[in-house]
């Protein structure tokens, strides 16, 4: 059976940022083991046709999403794998993979597409699948745009949270803008901060809600991780690069024995009416 891509080039193109974006994190070091997760609306590249494939006439049993989510109603996404590595999803996406389904209870869903499926061995999701869909069911609540959710470990920026100063409320916003003037130019919204919180867990998804919901759209995990949502998913990985470029600056700085001054007031201020943030 051919691969569910190759009849629809718009799905192509999504899964293959999904694989550039994976390969990107494995560079950096930001996706150690199986760390990190990628979770994609894929539901505009579905089309009517598309979802009658044989391979979705005999999809894995309902699996419970763990909570109701009433925006995801027949939408489909696109998930890494639970366990598998980012190296891997980068050369190998719909082996390490799988496009799920919400069924209309809004509380399951069903593995409905994989490369050249074989039926008993469909790939499951993230563990830390709950969250993000909730994440989503949040972005089309409120009418956004933003279709991709990104978790990942970038080295720097979880090395600042180990800082209890820089975990108050928009300090770390702060000082990240005034390292470059591209981290205020195409972060504008800064860095949200939610304290440690057990891994996985709805405590967790609960609180990076909330976060989200006050205007961030990149969210730190103390000592974990961030969580970016943006249009697609290199836009969301270009959030974290950028203010993981500018926790460099300021740590290659400090490293030479001494306080970065960073850029004032005024000139974040002008940055911000230049680039109409």
């Amino acid at each position: 059976m051919n691969s569910i891509l190759n009849n629809n080039p718009e799905l192509k193109h999504q899964i293959d940022q999904v694989a550039e974006v994976a390969g990107y994190l494995w560079q950096k070091g930001w996706a150690e083991r199986n760390g990190g997760n990628i979770v994609i609306n894929v539901t505009d590249q579905l089309n009517p046709q598309l979802v009658r494939l044989p391979q979705c006439d005999s999809p894995t049993p309902p699996i419970a999403i763990g909570t109701i989510l009433p925006h995801l109603k027949g939408c489909y996404f696109f998930c890494k794998g639970t366990n598998r590595r980012m190296r891997d999803l980068a050369r190998w996406p719909m082996d390490n993979g799988s496009v799920i389904r919400i069924l209309d209870d809004c509380a399951h869903y069903e593995i409905c597409a994989h490369y050249e499926i074989i039926a008993d061995k469909p790939v499951m999701p993230t563990s830390e699948l709950p969250s993000h869909l909730s994440v989503h069911n949040y972005l089309i609540g409120k009418g956004s745009p933003y279709k991709a959710s990104l978790h990942t470990h970038p080295i720097e920026l979880v090395a600042m949270t180990h800082h209890r100063p820089f975990l108050e409320k928009d300090v770390l916003t702060q000082i990240l803008w005034s390292m470059i003037p591209e981290t205020r130019a195409f972060c504008p919204k800064g860095l949200g901060i939610v304290p440690y919180l057990l891994p996985s867990s709805v405590a967790l998804g609960e609180a990076t809600l909330n976060t989200l919901n006050e205007g961030y759209d990149v969210v730190m995990w103390e000592k974990h991780g961030v969580f970016a949502v943006d249009t697609d998913i290199m836009a969301a990985f270009d959030q974290v690069d950028v203010l993981n470029k500018a926790a460099q600056i300021y740590m290659s700085a400090r490293s030479m024995g001494f306080e970065p001054e960073g850029m004032s007031e005024a000139q974040m201020q002008e940055l911000a009416e230049v680039f109409g943030l």
